[in-house]
């Protein structure tokens, strides 16, 4: 099946603007037409009525002296030189025209006509019947004249309006048509460019600054994608070049079975770190897609977070420090992803929590939700890192030694698992505690 093809905006303006002009000349004709008939039916009831008076008063005059060949001649010298008006008089069955003969077109619509009584010369007392007739042809011919020239002006006008509006129309999508251009020029190797909105119509500067909006937001996710290349190449180099070296070492001649088995294990543990790597950027990738959570009826959220905070009490006691649960709530959550959520906080807040003091793992309820929250005693962090934290491979401090055990997506996977469930990550860092965790959508609350 073909694609249905592409509407132009420039012939459809041009199109409804000829139809809308020829509508409106011609409601304008036709009430100039309508006004023009209106006047001449007005005119030719005034001249009826004006003949119809000139004829009783010549009539009544002869009629008192009894004289009708008198009143023949006066009514053949009234009508000469009318050859639109003609007399038709009716006495005991007889008809006599004065003027234009009758010539029967009455039935065509070409006169009109108006009757009326007439003493009878001689006999005041007697009455004939009169109609006077009036030939319009020459008004019908009027008529037919101006509605053929007022149709070919209102013709003739949409034409011109529409020639013109072509030309407006083609001059104010002019800009459009050089945004059309500019858009073309962009590629990948210049996507730092926007376009041009300096010299836009009012109407389109909103369009082109949403355009430069996604333009920019394009921009920054294609940095943090080519950042974040770098970084996974620079994560799984290390574990890499460390298996490459050692597996070379172990070729390199006869090795005991013991230091073989070693070299396996250490192999191993590098393995393993890139396998988790590899998981995780699957699953950011996923969430990055717009994955969401299977969420399951929770009845308590602390039991929940308690179970984690046990799988990490051995590491906190070896860091002397002591774990709390506070608040509670009911949810429709993920349970393995809200495990995995509270644990990279919770290992992450045991990394940098100072010796000898309290982690406490919070659940509140909020105006955004339910808010999960790890809050520990450490070093303060700077305001320009807090929203950076959940970048992937974010570190703070670049000179800081290498750890196996943690590679910089903990935090990023938080941020994911809080997208997954209609949340948001948040971070707090002030008077010497740091307060980090993420938000449970209000659509996903449950009442206990």
């Amino acid at each position: 099946m073909a694609a249905p093809r592409a509407r132009s905006l420039r012939r459809w303006l041009s199109r409804w603007l000829a139809i809308q002009t020829f509508a409106a000349l011609a409601v304008i004709c036709a009430v100039v037409y309508w006004a023009t008939n209106v006047n001449l039916s007005i005119r030719q009831e005034a001249l009826l009525t004006q003949k119809m008076e000139v004829i009783k008063h010549l009539v009544e005059e002869n009629a008192a002296k009894g004289d009708s060949s008198s009143l023949r001649h006066k009514l053949d010298d009234f009508f000469y030189g009318k050859p639109d008006f003609s007399l038709v008089l009716e006495l005991d069955g007889e008809k006599v025209a004065y003027g234009m003969p009758d010539d029967g077109d009455a039935g065509q619509g070409h006169d009109r006509r108006i009757s009326f009584t007439l003493p009878v010369p001689g006999s005041p007392r007697g009455s004939m019947n009169a109609e006077l007739v009036l030939d319009i042809t020459s008004d019908l011919h009027l008529r037919a004249a101006l509605a053929w020239t007022l149709f070919a002006c209102a013709l003739a006008g949409a034409i011109v309006v529409s020639a013109i509006g072509t030309l407006l129309v083609r001059r104010a999508m002019a800009p459009v048509d050089e945004l059309g251009r500019q858009a073309a020029r962009l590629s990948p190797d210049r996507i730092g460019e926007r376009l041009d909105e300096s010299h836009q119509a009012e109407e389109i500067r909103p369009l082109v600054h949403q355009f430069n909006a996604v333009l920019q937001r394009l921009e920054r996710a294609y940095v943090q994608m080519e950042g974040f290349n770098a970084d996974v190449a620079h994560e799984m180099r290390t574990p890499l070049a460390t298996l490459i070296g050692e597996t070379e070492l172990a070729l390199s001649g006869k090795r005991p079975e013991s230091v073989l088995r070693e070299i396996l294990g250490s192999n191993l543990e590098e393995l393993q770190r890139l396998s988790g790597i590899v998981n995780d950027m699957l699953f950011l990738s996923q969430a990055d897609r717009g994955a969401q959570a299977r969420g399951t009826h929770i009845e308590s959220l602390a039991q929940v977070v308690a179970e984690v905070a046990a799988y990490h009490e051995a590491e906190a006691l070896d860091a002397d420090l002591s774990l709390g649960v506070s608040g509670d709530a009911a949810a429709r959550v993920d349970r393995s992803l809200l495990q995995r959520a509270v644990s990279n906080l919770l290992s992450n807040a045991v990394r940098y929590a100072h010796a000898g003091t309290h982690i406490e793992l919070r659940i509140e309820r909020g105006s955004d939700g339910i808010r999960i929250a790890v809050r520990n005693q450490g070093d303060p962090i700077g305001q320009e890192h807090l929203p950076r934290l959940f970048y992937r491979f974010y570190r703070m401090d670049a000179a800081r030694p290498f750890d196996a055990n943690h590679h910089g997506l903990g935090l990023a996977i938080v941020a994911a698992i809080a997208r997954m469930h209609g949340g948001r990550p948040f971070a707090r860092s002030e008077d010497g505690a740091t307060t980090i965790g993420f938000t449970i959508s209000g659509d996903d609350i449950t009442e206990n």
